[in-house]
């Protein structure tokens, strides 16, 4: 076996982990992680940094909704680095994706989008359609 997953969410799955465990050959990795991100986090996340992005402009420029996601993401601690590009006109974000975050990384973004929002009056969501 070279990759597998396992969602340690039985008995079951328990057992077939310590299973594994107990077969694998020295030297092989294991990964233990939190549950990813669900579905309805990531939409929501989304939506808020649009309602940012369209509500907020970032030391006199407008900025896209990915754009203030990296600096949500570096604001957490995120891992998120930029380097020279290719002709030396500007930088490539070479940092981690949100793809990654586990529920509760997810749950800590959304929180300081809100937070920062709030510092600046965005109306999000049902707030922006009321106004």
């Amino acid at each position: 076996m070279s990759r597998a997953l396992l969602i340690l969410d039985s008995p079951i799955a328990r057992q077939r982990a310590a299973s594994w465990c107990l077969r694998l050959p020295h030297g092989t990795r294991a990964e233990f992680k939190q549950s990813k991100r669900s579905n309805d986090q990531n939409s929501k996340m989304w939506a808020m940094l649009t309602e940012v992005a369209t509500q907020v402009p970032w030391h006199g420029l407008t900025l896209r909704p990915d754009d203030y996601k990296l600096i949500f993401l570096d604001a957490l601690k995120r891992e998120v680095r930029a380097v020279p590009n290719l002709d030396g006109t500007g930088f490539v974000n070479i940092g981690r994706s949100s793809s990654d975050l586990s529920k509760s990384e997810m749950a800590d973004l959304i929180t300081l989008i809100e937070a920062f929002g709030a510092e600046r009056g965005v109306q999000f969501g049902d707030e922006a359609r009321a106004a």
